[in-house]
């Protein structure tokens, strides 16, 4: 593919412990399920452009600043009639993490239709979208369905990665808007219960066959600890996870879908595009923070070389 990938959506000053734990000092960062993978796929080489709004803020300027230094292309609205939504993380107990939210209005929320360009979604590979977007408001909901149809229109690359939040659906059914997405895209993401939310309960292959059934040609259902299997092209692909111990993961599945669409966008076959998918899933496990750890393509190999020599020499 030629072009890049372009996507949407909301993120949030992060603020997370400098120790495991719940201590008294915090490390001030940023995080967000589009803006990772955006992170994700310049990271690994390829062109990767995030729109947003943040506010007029510290933690807003800040996201501006970060995304722009790690390569992204950062389509930035600054919105002065609200602030930037903020989250905090805690280790919880010893491996289980936990994070709280300030959203409720935030700028991020107020994403609309006029947030799109759409010279700039005619332009690219891939427009990548998740289920969290259209759950924060109303308007956030028609910029990702403007988006959508323009890619479509243009015969661009649809992603769709469903990323659900039960608290952002309390009192609402997400499950029509998932489908729709899913029908509407060339690649489809998912959990395990995630994938049960759109087609009901099944064994793993059950459950990305009738994903497929909806339209997507690509599913690719995430499994965590268990690995991934992929159903691309009518081929059913499957990969165990890598052996790590993990630290943190929040980001793994962001850091999965960016390294599918990074493979994608360079034009590697399905098998490296899942082998690159897990790799990067992996390493986004070893360290605290949403992107942090991403890797950069020099590193894709350093995994399977630990294993048989720690020390890199």
């Amino acid at each position: 593919m030629t072009g890049g990938l372009v996507t949407l959506g909301e993120t949030m000053a992060l603020f997370r412990p400098v120790e495991s734990g719940e201590g008294d000092a915090y490390r001030l960062s940023f995080g967000g399920a589009e803006s990772n993978v955006a992170i994700g796929v310049a990271r690994l080489g390829g062109a990767a452009t995030w729109v947003g709004r943040v506010g007029d803020d510290v933690a807003g300027r800040r996201i501006a600043r970060e995304l722009r230094a790690e390569g992204v292309h950062a389509v930035v609205r600054i919105d002065d009639a609200a602030g930037t939504g903020a989250m905090m993380k805690a280790e919880s107990a010893p491996g289980r993490i936990s994070v709280q939210y300030w959203r409720a209005g935030s700028a991020g929320s107020r994403l609309a239709p006029d947030d799109i360009d759409p010279a700039l979604l005619r332009s690219s590979s891939v427009l990548h979208v998740t289920g969290i977007t259209p759950a924060l408001s109303e308007s956030a909901a028609a910029a990702v369905d403007e988006a959508v149809e323009v890619a479509r229109a243009a015969g661009i690359a649809v992603s769709f990665d469903v990323n659900h939040r039960p608290s952002l659906w309390r009192g609402r059914d997400p499950r029509a808007l998932y489908r729709r997405l899913a029908a509407s895209a060339d690649l489809v993401f998912a959990g395990a219960d995630e994938a049960e939310l759109l087609v009901g309960a099944g064994d793993e292959e059950e459950l990305v066959t009738r994903i497929a059934a909806l339209g997507p040609s690509v599913v690719a259902l995430k499994l965590g600890e268990r690995g991934a299997l992929v159903l691309d092209g009518g081929r059913m692909l499957r990969r165990s996870a890598l052996p790590i111990v993990p630290v943190d993961t929040v980001g793994a599945g962001d850091a999965f879908v960016a390294g599918y669409l990074a493979e994608l966008l360079a034009g590697s076959p399905a098998e490296q595009r899942l082998d690159t998918a897990v790799a990067a899933g992996a390493f986004a496990c070893l360290g605290r923070g949403d992107w942090e750890s991403l890797p950069h393509r020099r590193q894709l190999d350093l995994l399977a070389a630990s294993a048989s020599d720690p020390v890199q020499r």
